[in-house]
């Protein structure tokens, strides 16, 4: 029997696999309202038989977007155009989930197509990207960020969890906390960008404190019946990232504080990403490590574009998930050519009927 179509269950939620689309940014909405665009993009995930669907990353705040064109949770009214795409995902066989981000240093940014680079500071469409230290990134994203105040720091932590209020009303079942690529709270974990010396910087415990703080901010307002996923960048692959075993001990306390499952996935904070060791599944063994070390549920991602590739991953207790996002670009149907391909009896059956009982006539 295939793992990879294994049910996975958690907490009050039951997936019908293990292959999950991950948050693939669209840089379409308009003021951070989603349209048609996202719903035929994560629909057709839905349809194409994916147990998961997570939107986008989207802004906990007008400041939080990476883009002029990033979706949001600031207002009810982003909230409601997300509730019929909601109902979709779900009508047609599929978990629906979010990924509420704030980008931090890396916000005020043009869309890939247009420049992939800062807006200008006199462009009206720019605004002051936010970050723990006036670090900047650095390359197409050279705007130093305003280091945020104890204040400052507060009101976004208010912002998450307001977000995830707007999530749960929308009727997402799943929440996945964006802490990874650079973006605000894996800056705050990263010694590359967080040069502060109060308790929001220097030590492990400081590097941790906004991540923790705004996790347990969001579990006490996300119900326990729904599942809370973070996704850490773990390492970035430089002598001057954070080490994994510092990461793997920031799982164990996501862990303590209502974690249900960890997204591993890289830290992105530096431009000079020549360390990473680029590679098929390359970061499925240490998923394996930090869910055995902090015994957790984990997913992962990261080039893993074949069926028997996913198969392994999850038949050798490397992840419980598989997180998909260019192979999902690629065949929104990888689950059903994925179910033929491990020879699952009835692999239409990983499609919704409207499109099944015509395969069966094969």
């Amino acid at each position: 029997m295939s793992q990879l179509f294994s049910e996975f269950h958690l907490k009050g939620v039951s997936l019908k696999n293990r292959i999950v689309v991950s948050p693939m940014c669209q840089y379409s909405a308009d003021d951070g309202v989603p349209n048609e665009w996202h719903m035929v993009h994560l629909g057709a995930r839905a349809i194409g038989g994916a147990a998961l669907v997570i939107a986008e990353a989207t802004a906990v705040s007008p400041e939080g977007r990476i883009t002029p064109g990033c979706t949001g949770l600031w207002n009810d009214g982003q909230a409601e155009a997300w509730a019929p795409i909601v109902r979709f995902i779900k009508t047609h066989g599929a978990v629906p989930g979010i990924q509420i981000a704030h980008a931090g240093r890396k916000a005020s940014a043009n869309r890939p197509w247009e420049g992939d680079d800062h807006i200008p500071p006199g462009d009206p469409r720019a605004w002051d990207p936010l970050g723990p230290s006036p670090v900047a990134f650095g390359a197409n994203l050279p705007r130093v960020p305003h280091e945020l105040s104890k204040d400052e720091i507060i009101r976004i932590q208010s912002d998450f969890v307001a977000a995830a209020k707007r999530a749960l009303a929308a009727g997402f079942e799943w929440l996945e906390l964006h802490f990874a690529h650079g973006y605000l709270a894996q800056s705050f974990f990263s010694p590359i960008a967080n040069k502060r010396t109060d308790e929001y910087g220097g030590s492990f415990e400081n590097r941790s404190r906004f991540l923790i703080d705004t996790l347990k901010a969001v579990r006490a307002v996300w119900p326990e019946q729904y599942p809370l996923m973070v996704r850490l960048g773990v390492n970035d692959f430089t002598k001057d990232s954070q080490p994994l075993e510092e990461s793997i001990q920031l799982v164990k306390a996501f862990k303590y504080q209502g974690m249900d499952i960890i997204d591993v996935s890289l830290g992105f904070n530096t431009p000079d990403i020549s360390g990473v060791p680029w590679g098929p599944a390359f970061m499925a063994p240490i998923a394996a490590r930090i869910k055995e070390e902090a015994a957790v549920f984990a997913a992962v991602g990261w080039f893993i574009n074949e069926p028997q590739q996913a198969e392994d991953i999850i038949a050798k207790g490397q992840a419980n998930l598989v997180m998909l996002a260019h192979k999902e670009l690629d065949d929104p149907h990888f689950p059903y050519h994925a179910a033929r391909a491990l020879g699952v009896a009835d692999p239409q059956n990983v499609l919704p009927p409207q499109y099944a009982h015509w395969l069966k006539r094969r």
